[in-house]
């Protein structure tokens, strides 16, 4: 739990022992961890976790963050009950363990969490963000889902996009310049498609010096020269958010 004197330090920048300052539920088929701002809102984000799973703290993080800044916030387990990918695990074994969880099917557990939003939480108007394997699914969802305002993508696995770019939401794209898993080139590209196909509201961010993760795996006391740019990151997410939703 969080320090009880203060039980949700989740503004942007704050050092903070992750924690978790939401509740788990039952969402249909699916568990959730949802956190709940002060105030009354209309407005809700889906956060879509990374391959380390929905109860990994770093991603929790940014929902009781997301709530701070006036949004229900909700992480599903978009594994449905399967192991998450564990950092001692066999990387020569990570394609086959990929081959279970594909970023484009996510539609099914989507579905029940707006359910849910819309039924238990009051939700009208419903955003989306996703961390590398989340970031993926983002794209595929503002491919397909008339039902989300919007969406920012973290770090999304490019390789793993379907090759379309007719978006039908406002979508943020974030990316590190020294990401080892998404060279700059494939995000050149993507916004070279994104320019020639996409008709609504678009941006592609590239931060300068981050790696991988940036925005919600590390801590703002480590590394004193990706405070800013982790710091900035989260600001765009919800700058993004608040113009679109």
């Amino acid at each position: 739990m969080a320090n009880e004197s203060r039980p949700c330090p989740c503004d942007i920048g704050d050092r903070f022992d992750y924690g978790g300052c939401g509740q788990e539920v039952q969402v249909g088929h699916i568990k959730a961890y949802i956190c709940k701002p002060p105030a009354c809102t209309d407005k809700a984000v889906i956060v879509i976790h990374d391959i380390f799973g929905w109860q990994l703290p770093n991603t929790r993080y940014i929902a009781d963050m997301l709530a701070t800044n006036g949004y229900i916030a909700i992480c599903p387990d978009f594994f449905v009950g399967q192991e998450a990918w564990k950092p001692s695990n066999d990387w020569a074994s990570f394609e086959d363990w990929l081959k279970t969880r594909d970023a484009g099917k996510t539609e099914k557990e989507v579905d029940v969490t707006l359910k849910y939003l819309r039924d238990q939480c009051g939700a009208k108007k419903i955003g989306v963000i996703g961390f590398c394997w989340g970031g993926a699914a983002v794209q595929h969802l503002m491919l397909k889902n008339p039902h989300l305002k919007t969406g920012v993508s973290l770090y999304g696995v490019i390789r793993r996009f379907e090759d379309k770019h007719n978006l039908l939401h406002p979508t943020f794209f974030i990316f590190g310049e020294k990401d080892d898993i998404i060279p700059l080139e494939q995000v050149t590209s993507l916004e070279q498609k994104l320019k020639q196909n996409c008709k609504v509201d678009y941006e592609v961010k590239i931060y300068p010096g981050q790696t991988h993760g940036f925005v919600h795996r590390k801590r703002e006391d480590i590394n004193p020269q990706d405070k800013p740019y982790i710091e900035e990151g989260r600001k765009d997410m919800i700058n993004w958010l608040n113009k679109y939703l």
